[in-house]
């Protein structure tokens, strides 16, 4: 059965790397001994794990590579910035100013400072609290978030090159999305949170590298990373949620700086039999973890969200705008709404009376009634004014959803009954923002003015997102996040 799963995975894999083309499985000679694949696959993996960590360079990254860790870097800052201020941050840092008496690194959007460690995990937070961040479609990681608010709270500590900074973020974003896949599906399937577990080690890796671990070290702080994973999809629609990601960013730095004192762990964390795969999960691949390192670029697969909630809805809001905007519909005209989709749908996002904006964005019903009555699902659409609007209310009772497992995640079939009679279908193979139809470098721009733009002034936002789609460039990256200060 496992073989089945990773052969469904590759060949998903195989199909979008032929999209993206060519120069993303060039083999690279100099990273030949850390990508060789042992007869057990899972042999040495912590091991092997820190080689390519200790090893990739920038020159190593093909130009769509770098091009798309460009893509989320902006998309990060966007969506971090813009949550500055929202409840959870504010109690964050409320939560947190007395015990941090140091002011090492900024909070993007925000006047207060704070040690490393917890700058990290705030930023972690507000990347990821309004869940509108980058997303690993096959596993649902999300993995930019953590990754960049740990080596940001880095970089401001140790100087850091642009070119440094966005290898390491790619090592990040690439080795948490295969730790995933490694691990998929059963590590969701037993209630784990992926963006609290596996980024941790990503981080840890990230950071890891900056620091200029030797390879025993990196394998002590993958083993201190893999021993912090954290959080459980209970806590989706609340604050803990976006603790997971926050707290994942934070263990990661908090790892890399034991280890480069010494601090040891064991060598064999995540291959060992009473070790992190047989832990966290009742499957693993160690294929998808550990082959053709430095040859097949998972970060290629990494999208981008147009809509601010649970990936699994995206189907259904396109559909629904789709038909509003084609037929001009108005709320009253509608008599009901049938929504045809996968399992996971109600399984992720089957709240039928959300009372809060969290809980809206785990709530098919109301996503699709605001994609309706708005035309759009971006925050805004996710406050608890909107969420308890009498007018969504009554569209969204409207809605009756089915459940069909042979409608993929990515994919959605809405039917919409009018008054008088009229019937309306939409069919949605491929949402916008997925693998196939990704968002454009211009949307992530609209995306990130729509989320910036109440927070700083025009001007301000504009050097904010020109910084972002440079950050490669910095001599110093440790000034990047005050231009997010007004």
């Amino acid at each position: 059965m496992n073989q089945l799963m990773s052969n469904n995975k590759r060949n998903f894999l195989k199909v979008s790397s032929t999209m993206l083309g060519a120069s993303l499985v060039a083999p690279l000679d100099s990273l030949a001994q850390a990508v060789k694949t042992d007869a057990n696959p899972g042999q040495n993996a912590t091991r092997r794990m820190a080689q390519y960590a200790l090893n990739v360079k920038y020159e190593d990254l093909p130009t769509k590579i770098v091009d798309e860790c460009l893509r989320a870097f902006v998309n990060f800052s966007g969506v971090t910035t813009g949550s500055c201020r929202h409840e959870a941050v504010d109690i964050s840092i409320k939560s947190l100013a007395p015990v941090s008496k140091s002011n090492q690194a900024t909070i993007l959007g925000r006047k207060e400072r704070f040690d490393i460690l917890n700058a990290a995990f705030i930023n972690g937070v507000s990347s990821h609290v309004f869940d509108f961040d980058d997303t690993h479609l096959v596993t649902n990681v999300h993995a930019a978030g953590p990754i960049a608010s740990a080596l940001l709270a880095y970089a401001e500590y140790r100087p850091v090159s642009g070119k440094e900074f966005l290898t390491s973020f790619y090592l990040g974003i690439e080795m948490s999305i295969r730790l995933s896949n490694a691990l998929h599906p059963g590590h969701a399937g037993i209630g784990w949170h992926v963006s609290g577990t596996t980024p941790t080690i990503g981080a840890a890796l990230a950071v890891g590298r900056l620091m200029g671990l030797t390879e025993q070290q990196m394998i002590w702080a993958i083993g201190l990373a893999a021993s912090q994973p954290v959080g459980f999809r209970e806590s989706f629609g609340s604050m803990n949620k976006s603790f997971n990601p926050g707290r994942s960013a934070s263990s990661g730095l908090f790892s890399a700086l034991l280890a480069k004192n010494n601090f040891t762990s064991s060598n064999q964390t995540i291959e060992s039999r009473i070790g992190w795969a047989n832990s966290l999960s009742v499957n693993r691949d160690y294929h998808e973890m550990l082959d053709d390192l430095g040859v097949r670029f998972e970060t290629a697969l990494d999208t981008y969200k147009p809509f601010a909630c649970g990936i699994v809805i995206h189907p259904a809001i396109d559909a629904a705008i789709q038909l509003r905007n084609k037929y001009q519909l108005q709320a009253d005209q509608i008599k009901s709404i049938q929504l045809k989709g996968n399992p996971m749908v109600l399984e992720l996002t089957g709240k039928k009376q959300p009372q809060t904006g969290l809980e809206g964005k785990f709530s098919v019903y109301h996503s699709v009634a605001v994609a309706i009555l708005n035309g759009k699902a971006g925050e805004k659409e996710y406050s608890d004014a909107i969420v308890l609007d009498p007018k969504t209310i009554a569209l969204r009772n409207k809605i009756e959803v089915e459940v069909d497992p042979n409608i993929p995640k990515k994919s959605g079939d809405l039917t919409i009954t009018l008054n008088d009679g009229k019937v309306l279908n939409q069919f949605v193979e491929n949402a916008v923002g997925s693998v196939e139809k990704p968002m454009t470098n211009a949307q992530l721009n609209e995306k990130f003015h729509d989320l910036v733009d109440e927070i700083l002034p025009i001007k301000n936002a504009n050097r904010l997102l020109d910084a972002s789609w440079k950050i490669n460039t910095f001599a110093d990256v440790g000034k990047f996040p005050k231009l997010s200060v007004r």
